[in-house]
């Protein structure tokens, strides 16, 4: 009798994870690496969160909290939604959990049956498929190539009468392309169509978003919808409080009443502290957001500018995030200086870490984080550069 148990041959530790540790590794050996593989702001948590969290503290708001939150920061996201994406919930309508990938592994562990479809476009984030495959579900990868949007012809063909899900991630992670309001409407439209399945909207990026993009929900543009859809969202990204580990939805009552039991069975509630941090977070002046997304997108700007005059090497403009996901189709079939053929997007090796595209599942390409400074974004380019410029022979088409 085996030990650990079979269900862990559905995952795998995330390849993000390991990239950031890997490259630390090499770092602490000695190793000159540049670390572009980490999904998180480099910026400190603003002072009025972390003051918020001290009070907490001295007011001995240190014990066990309800499993779905505190009735406050459930209130002040109930808010939220209705102030920026004029959506109305009930408080037992709103889940708190320990970051946005507790929040979704709930949902799904509550939901998915053996043999349930989870339809997923392609690149997708890499936690989504493995929690899909742990309650044993399937995932339907939708390849989406071009702008990296899923169209509703694609959608329609993907689904069939086991499909429970469609997860949606705007702005995307590993892309950082973000669907318009039309672009989500036209989608909505083939859902409407088909009752049994139920949207995950993945917003954890909502506001990183660039050159006068204007953010959508599904369940806002498609009120149709709404009953059928859990909004995911969380301070990690925007308010640059990753290690918090705060995540919050909002769906149907009987889902977050699942999902609650789910958790109260696993981690209980998130952190108290974490919770009226993250309560001031969505409260307070929201001004400093507007400088950070000002120095995201000229660091965006240079490393797209930067990408794109390197040959055999094309990166598009994303609209959101903190990621490009440049295609290297161009150097495929080329040869190392050590005689190593390029193949995937897990030979590449330029002294930069990077997260290849196969993790995301689309190749040829590779995730860079430009969640850093412009003075490292620029030195990483120029390797990537060096390094390209050394390879030998010609290029292989790629099918």
């Amino acid at each position: 009798m085996a030990f650990l148990a079979d269900r862990l041959n559905n995952i795998k530790p995330s390849p993000t994870i390991a990239v950031t540790t890997k490259a630390a590794e090499l770092k602490a050996a000695g190793k000159d690496v540049i670390g572009l593989g980490a999904g998180e702001p480099d910026f400190n948590t603003p002072d009025f969160i972390c003051n918020a969290a001290k009070t907490a503290m001295d007011k001995g708001q240190t014990k066990y909290t309800p499993v779905s939150g505190t009735p406050s920061l459930r209130k002040s996201i109930v808010a939220k939604f209705k102030r920026e994406n004029n959506l109305e919930y009930a408080e037992s309508e709103i889940i708190v959990g320990t970051g946005g990938k507790q929040v979704i592994f709930n949902a799904l562990l509550a939901t998915v049956n053996p043999g349930d479809e989870v339809i997923i476009p392609a690149p997708y984030w890499v936690s989504y498929p493995d929690i899909v495959q742990f309650a044993d579900g399937v995932p339907v990868f939708v390849e989406c190539k071009g702008d990296f949007k899923m169209k509703p012809e694609q959608l329609e063909a993907a689904i069939t009468p086991k499909t429970k899900w469609l997860i949606l991630n705007s702005p995307s992670n590993p892309t950082g392309a973000a669907y318009s309001a039309a672009e989500l409407k036209a989608l909505a439209a083939v859902l409407v169509k088909h009752p049994h399945v139920w949207v995950m909207s993945d917003d954890i990026y909502e506001h990183l978003v660039y050159d006068g993009f204007k953010f959508a929900t599904i369940a806002e543009v498609e009120p149709a919808l709404k009953s059928r859809t859990l909004t995911v969202n969380g301070v990690s990204k925007a308010y640059s409080m990753t290690g918090w580990r705060i995540g919050y939805a909002a769906g149907d009552k009987n889902l977050i009443k699942a999902m609650d039991m789910l958790q109260s069975q696993s981690t209980s509630n998130a952190s108290s502290i974490s919770q009226a941090a993250a309560e001031a977070a969505l409260n307070g002046d929201q001004a400093f957001l507007s400088d950070w997304r000002k120095s995201f997108a000229a660091r965006r700007d240079l490393v797209v500018a930067a990408l794109n005059k390197i040959d055999g090497i094309t990166c598009q403009t994303p609209e959101g995030a903190f990621y490009v996901y440049p295609c290297f189709e161009g150097l495929v079939g080329k040869k190392t200086p050590d005689g190593k053929t390029i193949n995937n997007s897990t030979d590449i090796s330029t002294g930069v870490a990077v997260v290849p595209g196969v993790a995301f599942g689309l190749d040829p390409y590779f995730r860079i984080s430009y969640a850093t400074a412009e003075k490292t974004l620029t030195e990483a380019c120029a390797r990537i550069a060096k390094a390209c410029a050394e390879l030998t022979g010609t290029a292989s088409k790629v099918a």
